[in-house]
């Protein structure tokens, strides 16, 4: 196996399984995900200039393989009798609980605009980058944040301090 593909993995591999939990909303899912992904990447490893950029070719490969798979598995889920109990106002009290909240808000909201929210606000992308990654044009990318942002707010407690900016007067609202 290539050296320098193993060192990459090895040092932005956790980064990389992160967002791939946010894109998808499921731990296992995510894992496919990158494992799908990085398979694909060590394929056109050395056909690629990795010295420039190797996440970017990542989250490429990652978020096509992601929109390939919404295509496919879209008839496949099973709706539920019951929703999960989502925490209360007071239930969230430390950063833990805050963040499991915003990941499960996060997993509720349709794929696409999950997409958006990831790269723009997890991978701090910009908008045009993040409509290329997804195929669309700048102004879905918008439409998909706005969305998204709406429907976080819906699901998250308006109780929950998201982030300390949020103390101060600026933050989701």
């Amino acid at each position: 196996m290539d050296a320098e593909f193993v060192e990459f993995v090895r040092h932005r591999g956790d980064h990389h399984l992160k967002t791939a939990v946010l894109l998808t909303g499921d731990w296992h899912t995510a894992e496919d995900l990158v494992q799908s992904s990085l398979g694909k990447l060590y394929r056109a490893w050395h056909r690629l200039d990795t010295s420039s950029n190797p996440d970017a070719y990542l989250r490429r490969i990652m978020v096509n393989t992601y929109r390939s798979w919404w295509r496919a598995r879209w008839r496949r889920e099973i709706p539920r009798a019951e929703l999960p109990d989502l925490p209360g106002p007071g239930d969230a009290g430390d950063a833990r609980a805050v963040a499991e909240d915003v990941r499960n808000a996060l997993a509720q909201v349709p794929a696409r605009q999950r997409t958006a929210l990831v790269l723009r606000f997890f991978v701090d992308l910009p908008e045009a980058e993040v409509a290329g990654l997804m195929g669309c044009s700048v102004g879905t990318v918008k439409t998909h944040t706005y969305r998204g942002l709406q429907a976080m707010r819906r699901l998250i407690s308006p109780g929950t301090l998201v982030n300390r900016i949020e103390e101060e007067g600026s933050g989701i609202r």
